[in-house]
């Protein structure tokens, strides 16, 4: 990626980048998010719909996606100084698998994957602030901010492009481990109500099952009963907003804990019990390496909290 830029010029200024094949097949305002540390989300948008982004001299939208020998225009933004800190603290979170093309880590409860939403950031900016000099680190998939568990974080853009294609084609295999509430019947159940986002008065974004929805799979497994609570675990078969917690709820078994589909004095109980999040965990990962091909599987344990809530209900169910 080769930048014209005029030197010793402290002032914002206009910079105009050839894209180069690494970068091709980004969307833009991913691209523009990275390569603009610190400048608002919003003015970046704001900027892309004014006209002042631009591709080969012609305007374009948020979702365009860049191509090798692209010409992007940058308009003046104000970059944050050098003497600034940084507005994501580095961290390190527990790797469990790693080499030169991704890194899969176990992301903790109450921590968004990435900034945005009212929050400043996330996972993947922090990340990032670990690793300054690291040329690509981004996101393959989501898990909600209240769910643990396997995050996978692509280091290039064609294992990025790679794992993409791998979930749009439904070639790997998602697990995950819920409690949730009432007596699970069955061993295993196949969901597949379909699933329509929608806001609430407030703009706060839910799903719900609705027949105009979007068709959505989730294979639940019976593991373990523990009287009025369930502990299954999960398949997605599909990868829709808040699947796995809409499915359940609507069958009749919200997830422990979830303040967006369970019920409030459920959560109230088992947070007097030392559990202050939602019991839904990314446990499982079964992938092809999205460069070699070679099969993965890549396990979490449940953590310790959720452990302490299992062995509770184990001595007095």
């Amino acid at each position: 990626m080769r930048k014209t830029v005029i030197a010793n010029n402290p002032a914002p200024s206009v910079r105009f980048i050839e894209i180069d094949a690494e970068h091709a097949g980004q969307r833009i305002d991913n691209f523009l998010l990275r390569l603009c540390k610190g400048v608002p989300k919003s003015h970046l948008y704001k900027a892309i719909r004014n006209g002042e982004v631009r591709v080969n001299k012609g305007r374009i939208a948020a979702d365009y996606r860049l191509e090798q020998g692209d010409t992007l225009r940058v308009p003046p933004l104000r970059l944050p100084r050098p003497d600034e800190a940084r507005k994501a603290p580095p961290a390190v979170f527990p790797v469990v698998f790693e080499d030169d093309a991704m890194v899969v880590v176990n992301k903790p409860a109450g921590l968004a994957v990435h900034g945005g939403s009212g929050v400043s950031f996330g996972v993947i900016e922090q990340l990032r602030a670990a690793h300054p000099d690291a040329p690509l680190l981004e996101l393959a998939h989501r898990l909600d901010r209240e769910t643990s568990g396997l995050l996978i974080v692509a280091k290039k853009r064609k294992a990025l492009l790679g794992l993409h294609d791998m979930m749009r084609e439904g070639a790997g295999r998602k697990h995950y481990q819920a409690l949730v509430v009432g007596d699970w019947v069955n061993d295993k159940q196949h969901l597949r109500q379909p699933l329509l986002k929608w806001l609430t008065a407030s703009g706060e974004r839910r799903v719900k099952v609705d027949p105009s929805g979007k068709a959505a799979h989730t294979i639940i497994t019976l593991q373990k009963r523990y009287g009025r609570y369930s502990l299954l675990g999960a398949e997605l078969r599909t990868g829709r907003t808040h699947q796995i917690r809409v499915h359940l709820a609507a069958s009749g078994h919200p997830i422990v804990g979830d303040e967006k589909y369970g019920p409030d004095e459920v959560r109230a109980h088992f947070a007097r019990l030392g559990l202050n999040r939602m019991f839904l965990h990314a446990c499982r990962l079964e992938i092809p390496h999205p460069l070699t091909g070679e099969p993965l599987v890549l396990t979490a344990d449940l953590p310790p909290a959720c452990l302490n809530i299992l062995d509770y209900l184990e001595q007095n169910s």
